[in-house]
């Protein structure tokens, strides 16, 4: 190289020039400082003569994405369309997708687990903004199913190390409430089964606190019980001409999906209504049944803490309770006609006792799951009873002989 070019760094005029993985470079002989960095090349003939190469036939302009990664964003792009969500949310939701389809526990699973996964960051994003969203609703926009998608999404949240809050029953209320098309008469909902949906919402969420506060929403799917609490209100605002419909065809006009257990939900649900009607003055001369008890629903709902506290008695009522029935405590008719009346029974008797008061329990401590049987003992194993007598020949093969007790000694003395 000229000499009379010069280290901007030390001054040394010893600058050489250095090849370095096929590039050239000038570099001080003195000081190591480096003045030109080699150009970018790709063939031979450019390195031979320092060619410069555009980004055009550069490797960086090739470096296209896959067509599965294409076609998911595109996916979430769209959903995000179809949900009106704002553009953060779409920005968050891609840049969850591009790190999962990157992440190897997404490399080899099927595409309809692809599919799923942009509904996963969809509604991952939707959960941590707060944004009233449900899985069903995802999963009937990408026809998937739902337990696969359940799936998928706790997979998404532990690869990913996602932090998602809480959803509060409330909220669930009024998101999956939204979906229902029973809040304008149309040829598929007949004027009267038509409610406004303020009323409705706000009744709904009165029933599921009730359920919550006598251990139904502890440790359950809460879509059931909100499907359940949702006929009830919708029952109880028209009573008149809604009583003939069925809970199937309440969800067939909802359009919605009747969940499996809320048959069983609805159950309890009235199970709960009927011991607080039976607290009541006014109800107990009416002869309230499941059915009959939906138009009652309002004033149950409005007393509700009074009537839970009668309906179920703490333990040392009950114990009291029966330690006087025992003792014959009641002695007049006028008593045993209160005590009847106290229990939502008539004193005649003409009615049957409807329930008898008990503590307030959760379900799985009043109908426990029967236990499996046990294999039944053979004879000869219900012939031992621990007290038999030990032979000698059997005592005599626990103790230690004398050989045995010098290796013993041995081994206790290196310790």
């Amino acid at each position: 190289m000229s000499g009379q070019r010069k280290c901007p760094d030390c001054g040394s005029s010893e600058i050489v020039e250095d090849a370095h993985y096929a590039q050239n470079q000038l570099v001080c002989a003195d000081c190591g400082f480096i003045l030109t960095e080699g150009l970018l090349t790709t063939t031979f003939q450019d390195e031979e003569h320092l060619q410069e190469v555009t980004y055009s036939r550069s490797t960086g302009q090739n470096e296209q994405l896959s067509r599965c990664k294409l076609r998911g964003i595109k996916r979430v792009q769209d959903l995000c369309k179809v949900l009106y969500l704002p553009a953060v949310f779409e920005e968050t939701a891609l840049s969850y997708f591009q790190r999962a389809i990157e992440h190897p526990s997404f490399h080899l699973v099927s595409l309809e687990k692809k599919e799923i996964l942009v509904g996963c960051c969809v509604f991952v994003t939707c959960r941590q903004h707060n944004w009233p969203l449900t899985m069903g609703t995802i999963c009937s926009l990408l026809y998937a199913d739902k337990e696969l998608f359940a799936s998928v999404y706790l997979c998404v949240l532990k690869e990913l190390e996602l932090d998602v809050p809480a959803l509060s029953l409330t909220d669930l209320v009024k998101t999956h409430l939204n979906s229902f098309k029973l809040f304008q008469s149309s040829a598929s909902v007949p004027a009267k089964f038509a409610e406004d949906k303020e009323k409705m919402v706000a009744r709904t969420i009165q029933i599921v606190e009730l359920a919550s506060e006598t251990w139904l929403v502890t440790g359950r799917h809460p879509i059931p019980i909100v499907t359940a609490a949702a006929y009830l209100a919708w029952q109880s605002l028209q009573p008149v001409g809604r009583l003939t419909c069925t809970f199937p065809r309440f969800c067939k006009l909802a359009g919605t999906d009747l969940p499996p257990p809320a048959h069983l939900r609805l159950k309890e649900l009235n199970d709960i209504l009927l011991r607080m009607a039976s607290q009541l003055a006014w109800l107990r001369v009416l002869n309230v049944d499941k059915k009959t008890v939906v138009k009652h629903i309002g004033d149950l709902l409005q007393h509700r803490h009074f009537l839970l506290r009668s309906s179920f008695s703490s333990g040392d009522t009950e114990d009291q309770s029966a330690t006087a029935a025992g003792d014959g405590s009641v002695s007049s008719p006028q008593a045993a006609g209160c005590s009847a009346q106290a229990e939502g029974c008539h004193p005649g008797g003409k009615q049957k006792c409807s329930s008898v008061r008990r503590p307030l329990l959760p379900p799985c401590l009043i109908n426990p799951r029967k236990r499996l049987r046990t294999a039944a003992l053979s004879p000869s194993d219900q012939a031992i009873t621990g007290d038999e007598a030990i032979s000698d020949s059997e005592i005599e093969q626990y103790l230690r002989s004398q050989e045995e007790m010098q290796e013993f000694s041995k081994a206790q003395a290196w310790h």
